[in-house]
């Protein structure tokens, strides 16, 4: 994970205003049958598939403005 924090400031109000950006490798995410995974490489993508799931969960709730966001479905985006 690689966060990124830009901070701007409005010169003729003085104001400040502070964002933030996540980076995530997701290498290895993959469809099993074309991967042909076996053994600990079939557990690791299918670890990464279900993050990948669980975050497109908490984007969508967030879109939509859903009261509850999943955020602690996966270790990801529990970390977000």
């Amino acid at each position: 994970v690689f966060t990124l924090t830009v901070t701007g400031m409005h010169k003729a109000s003085g104001e400040r205003r502070r964002g933030l950006l996540n980076l995530v490798d997701l290498a290895g995410s993959e469809r099993l049958r074309a991967s042909q995974a076996q053994g600990q490489q079939l557990r690791e993508t299918q670890a990464i598939n279900k993050s990948l799931s669980s975050l497109g969960d908490v984007i969508f709730a967030l879109a939509s403005g859903a009261k509850h966001v999943p955020f602690r479905n996966s270790k990801l985006t529990h970390l977000l």
